[in-house]
């Protein structure tokens, strides 16, 4: 149980950091009282215990051994809890049996971490705060673990800031004390921290950033003019601080994302193109499929270029240039690949040590990766591939850490043992003296037994007494004067000497003090990194970016793609195009290769009929996601592809509820369909699967040519479509929107068998083989046939064909006459009346 005194100092800690699960270290633990405990325990799988408090009051303690608190940490946090950590700050000796002070040294949340055992390296850790104002919202996101920082500024549309969180997968969520109950449906499990609204003070922001960056003016990042991002980012940086962190100028990376920069993907069409992070399949994960990065910051890269297509031509021709010369040299490219695995996190080593959280093994990989670059610098000396050149001060930084460290140090500073002999006199003279001292102790025992003649004599240690000589009873005459009895044991006793005692004071006092200068040597050798951050850190990126793109090369190599051609006006030419994905799970040589052709004003519209599984979905998958590869700058799964810039793409793909929020199959159908036509222009490229089928036939009929038809007409859109049906009857449609092509997927009949070409052919189809993919299914061989016979009792009305539609399809037509039939009393109705009906029925719909 903590004595009083202890305790009060808990609760001031507490108190402090109410929100915060505190840590507080006791000796060799680290315990969690009272709420705190109650909350972690089942969360850390130990033990809740307590002691009483008198009055049948207990109180309730969880505690972890402090030497593996790391691992505890860590799961409090992917609990989405915060962690404050109370260390002791002076060493227990220095007080005596006072009250020992401690502090708060960090306060860890799952979006403010650096350590790898809390981090995924491939992903980037974002703390996102969120402004939202009447006219913007702004959104900020900060990787502290490498520094960057990036300033966005969205409508003010909830649904436009619920894209960039799924973009940006936040760690934690930041939002003004209003704002914290409108984003919790946009979290996406996220925990959010609450702060006031005083944090939010853009014009505060703006002084702090250009204080920490060091310049006049942020014109040059094209944020001046946002407010609300600035207002995003200063409540942002408090946060920082408040969790303990350091900002330091040449450790933050300043960005602006403007939206006209970059093509815009909602949260459905991330998911349905396999960028969603954790798909439902990992067929359907298309950044699985192209990560072939051999390090942690080639991957991030190559995440954030997945994330954020760009759309303008420029700086894509000029990736695309730089993916082509890698893809065409093999030999160069392999071994580039090989340079680059032996390199280590620069950004996050170098984050690390700039907040005096790294560790000698940091530096020493930090050193080792710093000692590789000249090889990749080699590999990569092609001016399109050429890295930053290397600066004097990161040339200075390589010797001093060369001369520094061991090439194995400890884990941890405590251990010591990190510094090399002979870098520091003051060390290599604490080690000496201390060396000498224990080798004198270890001589001791062989020395006092030949002396005294005591064979039984032997040296021993413990934390109470510290060193001592131990003697048997029945050995005490031989025992010399100046031995000093220390200990009685049943069997012996144990004596000290002045000399042993001397020898004692210089081995434990080397170990503190060899402790002490090695800590001092360290956080040296930090301050030179973070002086050389900024030049550490752009040639992280750069690595990065080599390393990105050299996976993107490699799978070009790897899966025969090409190289698109660009051209800003929309449009869409691919030949015998394929889908990586399905391409990779079918096999070598079973996929079939397709062809498309759009373009605004001749064939804006694909309308794509045919029977299940005979490809639709894959078709339309396979097309958007060639435009978004080569928006992202890699080669494409084609023979050939000319590709219009897009600003976004849309897909309403697939069937899923929401039942969460109250959603059906269908509603969650038209919601997404309606966003989508309510965002689309004529730069888009539009993907619609069977809308309307997750209702009834008529209904879902007229809801897609409804749709069709506005696509086509409405002046504000034009956009490139691809729309796959089972309705037939829609294929009519092109007789009257000229910008509408009939394609359909081929197949090909045996008996009552039919077999899946998977080739898009030219016109529609007039069959669904409905009952065909039933039979595939393994339905019991009685519901295909009953089935059959239906179809045909049902075929002979055809209820949805007798009208021509050269006007409009016969729907609304033959519910008005079914209505009108259901509305006629036929009890009272005279055959006069009734033949009358029929010549009136006859001269309203003759031309039908």
């Amino acid at each position: 149980m903590p004595a009083v005194p202890v305790l009060e100092q808990y609760q001031r800690v507490k108190q402090a950091h109410p929100d915060a699960i505190v840590l507080f270290r006791l000796g060799d633990f680290y315990e969690t009282f009272g709420e705190d405990a109650e909350r972690a325990a089942p969360i850390l799988g130990v033990t809740l215990t307590g002691r009483e408090m008198g009055k049948g009051q207990r109180f309730p303690m969880a505690g972890v051994p402090y030497h593996a608190c790391e691992a505890y940490v860590g799961k409090l946090l992917k609990a989405g809890l915060r962690v404050a950590v109370c260390d002791q700050v002076e060493e227990p000796v220095l007080k005596g049996r006072g009250l020992v002070r401690r502090e708060v040294v960090r306060v860890l949340t799952p979006g403010m971490v650096l350590e790898d055992a809390y981090l995924e390296g491939a992903r980037s850790n974002y703390a996102v705060a969120v402004c939202i104002k009447a006219h913007y919202i702004g959104v900020a996101a900060l990787d502290c673990s490498t520094g960057e920082l990036g300033l966005i500024r969205v409508d003010p549309d909830l649904g436009a800031l619920r894209d960039e969180l799924a973009r940006l997968h936040p760690a934690e969520l930041i939002a003004a004390e209003l704002d914290g109950e409108r984003l919790s449906s946009l979290a996406g499990g996220a925990p959010i921290s609450v702060l006031p609204a005083s944090d939010f003070d853009a014009r505060a922001a703006g002084d702090r950033l250009r204080q920490l960056l060091g310049v006049d003016t942020l014109a040059a990042f094209g944020v001046e003019e946002w407010p609300e991002a600035l207002a995003a980012a200063g409540a942002l940086l408090r946060y920082a601080e408040r969790a303990h962190l350091t900002l330091e100028p040449a450790l933050l990376r300043l960005h602006a994302e403007h939206p006209q920069g970059f093509m815009h993907l909602d949260a459905v069409t991330r998911r349905s193109l396999g960028l969603a992070g954790v798909p439902p399949r990992s067929d359907e994960d298309l950044v699985a499929f192209l990560d072939l990065t051999v390090t942690s910051m080639g991957a991030r890269c190559l995440r954030r270029w997945l994330d954020r297509p760009l759309r303008v031509r420029e700086p894509l021709e000029a990736r695309l240039e730089r993916v082509a010369q890698l893809a065409g040299d093999p030999l160069t490219r392999g071994r580039l690949r090989t340079a680059l695995r032996r390199l280590h996190d620069v950004e996050r080593l170098v984050s690390r040590a700039g907040q005096g959280l790294g560790t000698p093994r940091d530096l020493v990989q930090l050193r080792a990766t710093l000692e590789a670059v000249p090889a990749v610098r080699t590999l990569a000396a092609s001016p399109l591939l050429a890295l930053p050149p290397a600066s004097a001060q990161v040339e200075r930084l390589v010797a001093e850490l060369r001369r520094a460290l061991v090439d194995e140090p400890p884990s941890s500073l405590r251990d010591g043992g990190a510094f090399s002999a002979g870098y520091d006199p003051d060390l290599d003279a604490i080690r000496d003296g201390s060396r000498s001292a224990r080798e004198w102790i270890a001589a001791l025992e062989a020395a006092e037994r030949q002396r005294t003649g005591i064979r039984s004599l032997r040296v021993g240690f413990n934390q109470v007494f510290g060193y001592y000589l131990e003697v048997s009873h029945a050995n005490r005459a031989l025992v010399p004067e100046e031995y000093v009895r220390k200990q009685t044991l049943v069997n012996a006793e144990r004596y000290i000497t002045v000399e042993l005692k001397e020898r004692e004071t210089l081995v434990l006092n080397a170990r503190s003090a060899m402790g002490a200068r090695e800590q001092e040597l360290f956080r040296g050798l930090a301050r030179q990194v973070t002086q050389a951050a900024r030049d550490l850190l752009a040639l992280g990126a750069a690595l990065g970016e080599l390393d990105a793109l050299a996976a993107l090369a490699e799978v070009a190599s790897r899966e025969r793609w090409v190289r698109p051609r660009l051209r800003q006006e929309p449009g869409l030419q691919v030949r015998a195009g394929r889908h990586p994905l399905v391409e990779r799970a079918l096999g070598p040589g079973r996929f079939v290769p397709n062809d498309l052709s759009l373009d605004p004003d001749r064939a804006q519209i694909a309308l794509l009929s045919g029977p299940n599984m005979a490809g639709k979905s894959t078709y339309l998958r396979q097309s958007a996601l060639i435009v978004l590869l080569a928006q992202v700058g890699s080669f494409v799964p084609a023979v050939e592809a000319e590709v219009g810039l897009c600003d976004r793409i849309f897909t309403r793909v697939g069937a899923h509820d929401e039942l969460a929020r109250g959603l059906s199959t269908f509603m969650v159908e038209m919601v997404e369909t309606a966003h989508i036509l309510a965002h689309a222009g004529p730069r888009s490229l539009l993907v619609f699967d069977e809308v309307g089928r997750g209702t009834s036939t008529y209904d879902g009929v007229s809801i897609a040519q409804a749709l069709l038809e506005y696509v086509h007409e409405a002046p504000q859109l034009r956009s490139l479509t691809l729309f796959a049906t089972h309705f037939h009857e829609l294929t009519a449609l092109a007789e009257r929107l000229p910008r509408l092509r009939n394609f359909r997927m081929e197949v090909r009949e045996e008996g009552e068998k039919v077999v899946f070409l998977h080739q898009v052919v030219q016109g529609g189809a007039d069959r669904s083989y409905g009952i065909h993919v039933a039979e595939l299914a393994g339905l019991p061989r009685q519901v295909v046939v009953r089935a059959r016979q239906i179809l045909q009792e049902l075929e002979g009305a055809r209820p949805l064909e007798r009208a021509a539609p050269s006007d409009q399809l016969s729907l609304p037509l033959e519910q008005a006459l079914l209505e009108e039939l259901r509305q006629l009393d036929l009890e009272r109705l005279t055959p006069k009346e009734a033949l009358d009906k029929l010549y009136s029925w006859q001269g309203q719909h003759a031309g039908a």
